[in-house]
């Protein structure tokens, strides 16, 4: 079996659109899209409501995971890149895994055949 990875992109959530547009034009079609939580160096924000202050630590943010060829990782990541960042902390960060396998439920093909 070739080897496949699964890239794991966490975005500002009105970086969605470009990402997914992005990785379209790069040939990439299947995608999971979660709704997220987290905090790093952005930290946060206070906010005001009924007059008292909360300090919000975990912001909201978008995770999308693709599985692929190996061959089209670095294709996948530049796209990534190219359409989330803004230069600004929180931008996000861009996971690598190696898959070991995948195989598709409906007709049992393995590997790079299933995705």
């Amino acid at each position: 079996m070739r080897d496949v990875t699964r890239v794991e992109a966490i975005v500002r959530p009105p970086k969605l659109d470009d990402v997914r547009n992005a990785l379209n034009e790069a040939g990439i079609h299947g995608m999971t899209v979660t709704e997220i939580r987290g905090c790093g160096r952005q930290k946060g924000y206070t906010e005001r409501y009924r007059g008292s202050e909360y300090t919000i630590n975990l912001l909201h943010k978008v995770k999308v995971e693709v599985v692929v060829d190996d061959s089209l990782v670095e294709a996948v990541v530049s796209a990534i890149i190219d359409a989330a960042q803004t230069g600004e902390v929180g931008d996000g960060k861009i996971f690598l895994s190696p898959v070991t396998d995948a195989i598709r439920i409906r007709t049992g093909e393995r590997g790079p055949d299933a995705l």
